[in-house]
């Protein structure tokens, strides 16, 4: 059943300014293109200010400086996408299971499972896992031996924890994200590799959330660390002993090498990679596709490549990159012939 709340309820929840019909009923959110009467929209890029003329939704979360180009019901916030942000979890329709175990789930009799939390059906909980209050853990997700899952944490379907890792309070894991699983430690002697076992853990802090598919790989000698409000796009790949700071995002298809440290609120874009044993400063920028290869000391915007180009012209620069080293030597001969 769909949840119906007035936009003075609403207005109230994210602590907006309304204009407007109070008692006005909404039981969705949509785009200002999509958005029926009983729905609530929001302006927050300006591109999409020309739909506000013909949106048919029931309010519009606005800016205060938007609010005169529209006649409709406004919740006025000075950041608009934060409201919707706010707002969206009230009209989220996967609200999970009831408290309780499901007759299929496995729990180990040395787990201690909150009667609280919700386990799902073909869910295996290992020996001595501590499951907190309020936890959803979905169907098919699996739990080691000896791993801690905070309070409100939601596992979502067919997540792998492995042995020996923590997590903390509301922290989210989408489907098919590995946590815990072997570094990729080896030594080469004798014309062959030989294992290096990972005998640490992982710990993840409060209020992170993790996309599908991505993989922290334990620790060879102490943990891997993510630190509070950390956010994880998919398919992401992160290293034995890298550690994460706060509020740091990152995108989609980026890999960390081991034993790099990522600092505080830095924002990392889609297929970045670092090479191993680095530290990023806190606040810094890495620009898609960027290639990190030593540590940066002075928060900034970082980049390495090129931009696209034409492919005709990519060819031409490509042969004149190959060039550049026999330039350079032919440059530094003139310099001294010159001086």
């Amino acid at each position: 059943m769909t949840d119906v709340y007035t936009l003075s309820e609403l207005a109230e929840k994210c602590n907006a300014q309304l204009q407007g019909d109070a008692d006005k009923q909404i039981s969705g959110l949509n785009t200002l293109q999509h958005a029926q009467g009983h729905e609530l929209s929001f302006l927050a890029n300006p591109a999409y200010a020309k739909y506000l003329e013909t949106t048919e939704a029931g309010a519009v979360i606005l800016s205060p400086d938007a609010v005169s180009v529209y006649s409709g019901n406004v919740l006025i916030l000075d950041n608009p996408y934060l409201g919707y942000a706010r707002l969206s979890a009230l009209f989220d329709p996967d609200r999970g299971g009831n408290e309780g175990i499901h007759p299929s789930a496995v729990v180990d009799e040395t787990a201690t499972v909150d009667s609280s939390a919700a386990i799902g059906a073909n869910v295996v909980i290992e020996a001595g896992v501590h499951i907190a209050a309020g936890a959803r853990i979905d169907a098919g997700t699996v739990i080691g031996h000896d791993s801690i899952i905070g309070s409100d944490v939601h596992l979502h379907r067919n997540v792998t924890v492995c042995h020996g890792v923590t997590i903390g309070d509301r922290t989210i894991i989408h489907s098919g994200a590995v946590i815990g699983g072997d570094g990729f430690g080896n030594a080469y002697a004798d014309g062959r590799w030989h294992k290096i076992a990972q005998i640490g853990g992982v710990v993840i802090g409060c209020d992170v959330e993790i996309g599908n598919n991505t993989c922290i790989d334990r620790g060879a000698l102490g943990n891997t660390e993510i630190h509070r409000g950390v956010r994880l796009d998919n398919l992401i790949q992160i290293a034995h002993n890298v550690v994460i700071g706060e509020n740091t995002a990152i995108a989609s298809g980026v890999g960390i090498s081991g034993s790099t440290t990522i600092g505080k609120n830095c924002t990392i874009a889609g297929a970045a990679g670092f090479a191993g044993h680095l530290t990023i400063a806190d606040g810094t920028f890495i620009s898609g596709m960027a290639m990190i290869t030593r540590s940066i000391t002075k928060a900034g915007s970082y980049s390495s490549g090129t931009g696209f180009m034409e492919s005709r012209e990519w060819r031409k620069n490509v042969i004149r990159f190959r060039q550049l080293d026999d330039l350079a030597r032919r440059v530094k001969q003139l310099e001294k012939q010159r001086y």
